[in-house]
């Protein structure tokens, strides 16, 4: 049977109680007020796919979901000051001989208390000694023990952002494939994903006043070697954000600028600095593309694709890019930033922008995004110190396009090989003087596209390594551990297999 401490993420506080665990019978039912219906029927799904019962909503069942009031023991371990305000995200979890309650302040908390559950039914396992446990793959025996442990968990985020990246420009995923990889992540409470949209070789997002971004830079012979075409029309991206929604992660789209340009320039001559007509770019150079800071259309095309992105965006965040603008010289790039990071605020949005953005001056809510591990830092610091928040991407350490050891048939190694156990052993506040716990919105792994083309291959960079920065991101420095994580990953591990996850299995 599976402990209270089998999670990943691992929980803040948790108090097993062995004498306590909870059987589910045929009769089992879940039970929560109207508006939390579609969380229900969440739980109530998980719970019948895995048991084969058919776990009915009811008025009064013994599974209940709970919206309340704020509770300190939510911020519990969570490394911050316990007197702050209650953090989102935070839930109490309670199993008994008598039943399982989940309680949470807000809907975000009691989703990640779902995830909690899900993982703390039995993993997928062959037949055991004449007893079969649980698959998530959604068959079921007859002969099954379904148990949950005895115990509380108060738990809660140690940063409220909780991030990957998804690199859609140098190979572009489909809606299903992106779905998809939104209920992997879902389930180890990362609760953003970022599509880098934008880039040399492609634009994947529908810009209407700007038809020809998609109807040229996101057709046939897109992507690194030509082998990533495809984009998201307006109704796509709708339906894309509307899903991550309903599973608490919100999307935050980055449209790159003023350098990895290429794209949008092969669509539209006008935007180059001398007129002439660009190729096709599907290699992996980067810094060659800058837009012009002195045309004026170059910012009548910037504000038109901001205002487009952020009326489609519910999420408060629209990335800027401003990374590797090695074509851009110095003072345009100041006059570029200088005019374009404003129109984000203008349309109702907070800038993030990768950290060479803080070579100018930003808008008080603007959040820098570190990753550049050879670069100098004095502007990251600079802006942590006036009060800017920072996302923590550290390239030899977050970058999961980074091969795992020298053999590995995917990814690069500029920022070295990248195991698990170095995605897990380093902590965030510690990477950068001057930026400390206090300067920190959260953390994210990117994932870059260069080698990748399919979802199969995201799956294989991205799990189990995810899981590791998952748990950098969410559990309370103090409560980490390399080998209780080794060994709860090893037990998480069968349920991707019964998801059909393609993780790296031979990852130790």
């Amino acid at each position: 049977m599976r402990q209270l401490v089998d999670v990943i993420p691992l929980p803040a506080s948790v108090r097993p109680d062995p004498a306590a665990n909870f059987t589910l019978t045929t009769g089992v039912s879940v039970s929560a007020a109207p508006e939390l219906a579609d969380l229900a029927v969440h739980l109530a799904e998980l719970l019948r796919r895995a048991t084969g019962f058919p776990v009915p909503l009811r008025t009064n069942g013994p599974i209940r979901i709970l919206l309340e009031g704020s509770d300190k023991n939510f911020v519990a371990g969570s490394g911050r000051n316990p007197d702050q305000e209650r953090r989102t995200g935070a839930y109490r979890l309670d199993i008994s001989t008598d039943g399982v309650t989940l309680r949470a302040a807000d809907q975000e908390g009691l989703f990640a208390g779902i995830q909690t559950i899900r993982q703390l039914l039995p993993e997928p396992m062959a037949n055991k000694g004449g007893i079969t446990e649980i698959s998530e793959s959604g068959e079921q025996h007859p002969a099954a023990t379904h148990a949950l442990p005895g115990g509380r968990i108060d738990d809660a985020p140690r940063f409220p952002y909780r991030g990957t990246m998804l690199d859609l420009a140098r190979h572009f995923y489909p809606l299903p494939d992106l779905k998809r990889y939104i209920d992997t992540i879902a389930q180890l409470k990362i609760n953003h994903l970022h599509l880098h949209l934008t880039d040399d070789q492609g634009w994947r997002l529908e810009i209407p006043s700007w038809p020809k971004l998609t109807e040229v830079s996101g057709g046939a012979g897109t992507g690194v070697d030509g082998a990533g075409p495809g984009f998201l029309s307006t109704a796509d991206y709708t339906d894309l954000v509307a899903y991550a929604k309903g599973r608490f992660v919100t999307i935050v789209p980055e449209i790159d600028m003023p350098g990895h340009v290429n794209a949008a320039q092969r669509a539209y001559t006008d935007l180059t600095t001398d007129q002439k007509p660009v190729p096709q770019r599907t290699d992996k150079t980067v810094g060659y593309s800058s837009l012009a800071a002195n045309q004026e259309n170059t910012y009548e095309f910037v504000e038109d694709v901001i205002r487009e992105v952020a009326a489609i965006t519910p999420g408060p965040y629209l990335h800027i890019g401003g990374d590797e603008a090695f074509s851009t010289p110095p003072d345009d790039y100041q006059t570029f930033m200088s005019r374009v990071l404003p129109l984000i605020g203008k349309y109702g949005k907070r800038a993030i922008g990768w950290h060479e953005m803080t070579a100018v001056e930003l808008p008080a809510d603007a959040i820098p995004q570190y990753w550049r591990i050879e670069a100098t830092h004095d502007g990251i610091k600079r802006a942590a110190a006036a009060g800017h928040q920072v996302i923590m991407s550290p390239a030899d350490h977050t970058y999961l396009d980074m091969k795992y050891v020298e053999e590995t048939t995917l990814g690069l190694d500029w920022a070295g090989f990248l195991d698990v156990r170095r995605a897990y052993d380093w902590d965030p506040a510690d990477r950068l003087p001057g930026v400390g716990e206090e300067s920190l919105l959260g953390v994210e792994a990117p994932l870059w596209s260069e080698t990748l083309r399919s979802l199969a291959d995201v799956e294989f960079m991205a799990f189990p390594r995810l899981a590791a920065i998952a748990e950098v991101a969410w559990t309370p420095r103090a409560g980490r551990d390399w080998e209780s994580f080794r060994a709860r990953l090893t037990s998480f591990a069968p349920r991707w297999t019964a998801q059909g996850v393609n993780f790296n299995i031979n990852w130790e």
